[in-house]
């Protein structure tokens, strides 16, 4: 079953490429047709395209791995914000921080900083500084929320990067290809897809557009969430069960080990009663006897 339909991506506008002199020749498979100088994007391709990332991204959040979103365009920003954040993603949506990939311990030692700041003001230690100071800190702090807040989470690097807008966030690209991570992108028509793993054709530009397929690609990110939580419930239920098992276990042979030994005990006692028998009914066979003479 597909994710999205023609219609619906119609209706939000992701068939509109750029002008036909802005084009990229590498992004000729995807395009349909040109109409008043714009290029018009192949939506059945896009359709197609989705719902393969879709389905990839779905394996990735199942296996408990991170997606980052990457998107510093305006008109991203705040769709791309609350999306990610649905699906507990991190996400960056102010400036890219060069060498947030390939130089990520550093990035880290930023966040820290950032809790470390948070911890001193909650217990007091800044009480004693003077107001320019305090001032400084707290203007610091709010930079490093600004830029890095939406990744404090991340604590080690991202399995996936899923990108807005090819052009604007190449350096980001470039980082991920380095390290071999892999990158889900939405390509207009006046990009380069050859960096791109998993290349979604659609307008780039436009709110609506690239509302719907976020919105198919972080439902498929709460499936793989929660296909997960089950699988890791029936884990810790087996798991209970062999536990029971296992302590039924010593239980059960204790309770048989009993059963047998009092199957042999209650032999020895009926032997006496069976010889006692056999003598009262002896005496009486040879009073018997004579009679019958």
């Amino acid at each position: 079953m597909a994710r999205t339909n023609f219609d619906q991506l119609l209706e939000a506008g992701c068939h509109f490429g750029h002008l036909r002199r802005k084009w990229n020749p590498a992004m000729a498979p995807y395009i349909f047709m040109e109409r008043n100088g714009i290029h018009i994007i192949d939506l059945h391709k896009t359709v197609a395209k989705i719902d393969e990332a879709a389905d990839a991204l779905k394996q990735i959040a199942k296996s408990g791995k991170k997606v980052l979103f990457v998107a510093t365009k305006k008109q991203a920003k705040e769709i791309v914000a609350e999306k990610a954040a649905s699906v507990n993603m991190p996400y960056v949506i102010e400036r890219w921080p060069g060498g947030m990939l390939t130089n990520f311990p550093t990035i880290r030692k930023a966040v820290k900083k950032m809790t470390t700041i948070d911890k001193l003001m909650e217990d007091g230690t800044f009480s004693n500084l003077s107001k320019r100071e305090l001032l400084q800190i707290t203007r610091q702090r709010a930079k490093l929320e600004k830029n890095l807040g939406s990744i404090a989470d991340l604590t080690r690097l991202p399995s996936a990067l899923f990108v807005i807008d090819v052009m604007k966030e190449h350096i980001a690209i470039k980082e991920a290809k380095r390290l071999g991570i892999p990158v889900f992108a939405v390509v207009d028509t006046n990009s380069d897809p050859k960096d791109i793993d998993f290349v979604i054709p659609a307008n780039d530009d436009a709110k609506d557009s690239v509302d719907v397929i976020l919105t198919a690609c972080c439902n498929a990110i709460a499936e793989g969430l929660e296909e997960r939580k089950a699988e890791k419930a029936d884990e810790k239920a087996a798991a209970e069960q062999a536990e029971e098992a296992a302590e039924a276990k010593p239980k059960r042979a204790r309770k048989a080990r009993k059963e047998e030994s009092k199957a042999e005990e209650a032999p020895v006692e009926e032997a006496p009663k069976a010889e006692e028998a056999a003598a009262e009914e002896a005496p009486e066979a040879e009073e018997e006897a004579p009679a019958a003479e």
